[in-house]
Order: C-alpha cells, then sequence, then structure tokens
C-alpha cells in the first residue's frame, strides 16, 4: 500500500516538472506562454548568461516627398509708390474726388483747384494780346507812309542832280534833298523795327496766354497712373504745393501691386532667385500666393541680411506696413529620404544604422535636402533597407535586436 502511493507521487513530482519546463507532452498552446523552441530565437548567449533582444523601432527607406524651403520674414510695401501733386502752385483746392483705398484709373480727376486768379489773368493777357495785336497794325501803317517819304524824297534828289550840274539848282538846295532822302530811309527803318517790336511783344503775350491756358488746364488734378489710392494729403481750402516729394496730394499704388520686403540671412540669400513661388501669411488676413520678384545684390555690413522683394499674387487682400512671415519654395522633390531621427551625426559626418539578419550595420550616408520630419538621402541606403528609427545612439555594431516596423514612419518604395 505506501510502496504504490509513493510511486503515485513520483509520477505526479515528474509530470509538473514536465509542464513547468513546457516539454512534450506539454507543450504549451500558442495563445499560452512561449514554447521553449519559440523563446530560444529571442534569447542571445553571453557565457552563462542569457538575455532577451531588445525590441527596437525601425523603418524602411523610401521615396518621400520633401520641400526645402527658406524662412523670410518682413514688411508690405507697394511694388511702385507713385507722388500725385499740382502742377500749378499756390491754388486753393476747391474740391477732392477720391477716398483712400479707391481704386483709380489712369487719368481720373482726384481734385479740383481754384481758378479765379488764372481768369484774372487770361482776361489781363486778353488786352495785352489785343494791344500788341494793334501796335503791330500801327507800325505796318507806319512802314507803307515811311516807304512812301523814301521814294517821293529819293525822285526828288534824282531830279535835282542834273539840274544841280547844269548850274539851275543850286547846291544847297541839292543838300537838303539829299538830306530829306537819307532821312526818309532812316524812318523807313525805324518803322520796320517797331513792326519787329511789337510782333515781339505780341509773341510775348501770346506765350504768356499759353501758360495761363497750361494752368488753366492743370487745375484738375488727374491720377498719372492706375492704382489704388493709399494717402490723401490734400485738404479742401488748403493750398496746393508742387513739392511732391515733401508734401504730394495723393499717394497711389501703382496697379494696386503689393510686395513683402523681407530680410533673409546671409547664408539663405544665395538659394533665392527670381520667380521662385513663395505662401506669405499675414497677421489678419491668413495665407496668400506670391512669388520672388526680386533679391538684392547688397548684404548688410552690421546685421549680415539681405532683402528680397516678393510680389504678393492678389495685392486687394492685404494692406501696406503689415507683417508678413512665409516659405519661400526652393526645391521640391520626390526622393529617397529616411526620418529626420533615423539620421545620425559624429565626428566623420552622418550615418545610420542598418538592420541586416537582427543584427546593427552603421552605413555612413551622405544626406540633401531637410525638412522638419524628412532628410534626403543622397548615397549609403537603397530602397527597402531597414534602418533604427529611433534610440539609434544606444545601439552599438553588431548588436542583436528585435525590429519592430512602424508603417507611420516608413516611406514609399517605388
Amino acid at each position: 500500500m505506501n510502496v504504490k502511493l509513493t510511486g503515485a507521487i513520483l509520477v505526479v513530482a515528474i509530470g509538473a516538472g514536465l509542464y513547468a519546463q513546457g516539454l512534450p507532452p506539454f507543450d504549451k498552446s500558442p495563445e499560452g506562454h512561449a514554447s521553449t523552441r519559440e523563446a530560444a530565437k529571442t534569447v542571445v548567449k553571453k557565457g552563462a548568461r542569457e538575455e532577451a533582444a531588445p525590441a527596437v523601432s525601425v523603418v524602411r527607406a523610401g521615396l518621400a516627398r520633401i520641400r526645402d524651403t527658406v524662412l523670410v520674414t518682413g514688411t508690405l510695401v507697394p511694388r511702385l509708390e507713385v507722388l500725385v501733386a499740382p502742377e500749378v502752385e499756390g491754388l486753393r483746392v476747391t474740391e477732392l474726388l477720391v477716398e483712400e483705398g479707391d481704386r483709380v484709373e489712369k487719368g481720373q480727376l482726384l481734385a479740383r483747384l481754384e481758378k479765379e486768379t488764372l481768369n484774372s489773368s487770361l482776361a489781363q493777357n486778353d488786352a495785352m494780346r489785343a494791344k500788341a495785336t494793334a501796335a503791330i497794325t500801327q507800325a505796318q501803317s507806319n512802314i507803307v507812309a515811311a516807304e512812301a517819304r523814301r521814294v517821293e524824297s529819293g525822285n526828288a534828289l534824282d531830279r535835282a542832280r542834273p539840274l544841280s550840274k547844269s548850274g539851275v539848282l543850286s547846291d544847297s538846295t541839292l543838300d537838303q534833298r539829299e538830306a530829306a532822302s537819307r532821312t526818309a530811309v532812316a524812318q523807313l527803318r525805324v518803322t520796320e523795327d517797331g513792326l519787329k517790336v511789337s510782333e515781339a511783344e505780341l509773341a510775348q503775350v501770346e506765350a504768356q496766354r499759353r501758360d495761363i491756358l497750361w494752368k488753366l488746364s492743370r487745375t484738375e488734378v488727374q491720377a498719372t497712373v492706375a492704382g489704388t489710392i493709399s494717402r490723401r494729403n490734400a485738404r479742401i481750402g488748403g493750398v496746393a504745393s508742387g513739392a511732391a516729394v515733401a508734401q504730394p496730394m495723393f499717394n497711389i499704388i501703382a496697379n494696386g501691386e503689393i510686395e513683402l520686403e523681407a530680410d533673409v540671412p546671409e547664408q539663405d540669400l544665395a538659394r533665392l532667385k527670381a520667380d521662385q513661388k513663395a505662401t506669405i501669411s499675414i497677421v489678419g488676413t491668413g495665407e496668400v500666393a506670391a512669388r520672388v520678384r526680386l533679391v538684392m545684390p547688397e548684404i548688410d555690413k552690421a546685421t549680415r541680411q539681405g532683402r528680397v522683394r516678393i510680389a504678393i499674387a492678389d495685392g486687394s487682400r492685404v494692406r501696406i506696413g503689415s507683417f508678413g512671415r512665409g516659405d519661400v519654395l526652393v526645391r521640391d522633390a520626390e526622393t529617397l529620404a529616411l526620418p529626420a531621427s533615423a539620421v545620425l551625426f559624429g565626428a566623420e559626418g552622418a550615418y545610420v544604422q542598418l538592420v541586416s539578419s537582427g543584427r546593427i550595420v552603421t552605413r555612413k550616408v551622405e544626406t540633401g535636402l531637410q525638412s522638419a520630419t524628412l532628410v534626403e538621402i543622397v548615397s549609403g541606403v537603397a530602397p527597402g533597407d531597414v534602418v533604427v528609427s529611433k534610440a539609434g545612439t544606444f545601439l552599438r555594431e553588431g548588436d542583436l535586436i528585435t525590429p519592430v516596423e512602424s508603417r507611420s514612419n516608413s516611406a514609399k518604395v517605388n
């Protein structure tokens, strides 16, 4: 009886040992703990000690779209601002026909100036013109009379000379007729000069008249270009001044074109060129499409920054003087890329940690474009290669790992 009980206890003990080790016939099911054969695949034997291979996040190298941009900040300014001032000074402003913000066309009437002073000058000029015309008529009549006297005195002198030679006419009489002839010629010249003076006076009056008429035509101030009124300095009753630089009557944004005048660091300025696309974020307006129009050739010696002019596509949505911040697109390409966290940097440059047969292989790479999350790989990695995406600095060449691929971090492989 005691022998049978002892044998049963021994069988139960042996069965419990086999079950605990997962040996046949007590292998665990897939839903339970891993079998001994499966567990052997996830351990590393180091002397007499065994450790589980760490799980590491990996990603597959593939093609991804990378946008290389340059950050710019600045102020909105007109591309071309035209100053409108009256061409006639000293006249009062009597009427203003536009407000700030109005869209105007070339030649459109903006303001009117008073005409009374010029009308009085024109009336005075009319009188002087009539006087000069009459003086010319009188001078022409005097010329006719002087010419007749010259002819008459000349004929008398011609008749006196033969008579003087024959002794019929005395020498004194001949001298008188010669003097009369010379006087008549001189008077003719005087009257001809008088005509020239009268004609010159008329020409002067005509010039004054043209000036007055020109000033009268300029009492209506017109837009010299099409655009938007950005500032109106004129006031009704104020005296118009022709000093456009000091105080123009109106400022016009030519064609409504507005640009961002932005400051760019010296190292980024060389990457910018005309016609590059840009997106500008403006306070109170939001994002607007833009394009680089001009890259300035000068670098500020104090700030080491250059300037660019970026044309806003739709200037009607923005206001000059606003602050703008945006990105200029330098390059947009679909290229071999890895997450930025997968690329490490050491004394010899950039490198990544590939995974081959479950072990770490360090590989030097050449990088290109960079974005906030991706780095272009120019050489060193092929599409489809498995690369450690995180915690790479804690791993060394030859370390055995359990790769865990994250599809969200994997680039698309074409």
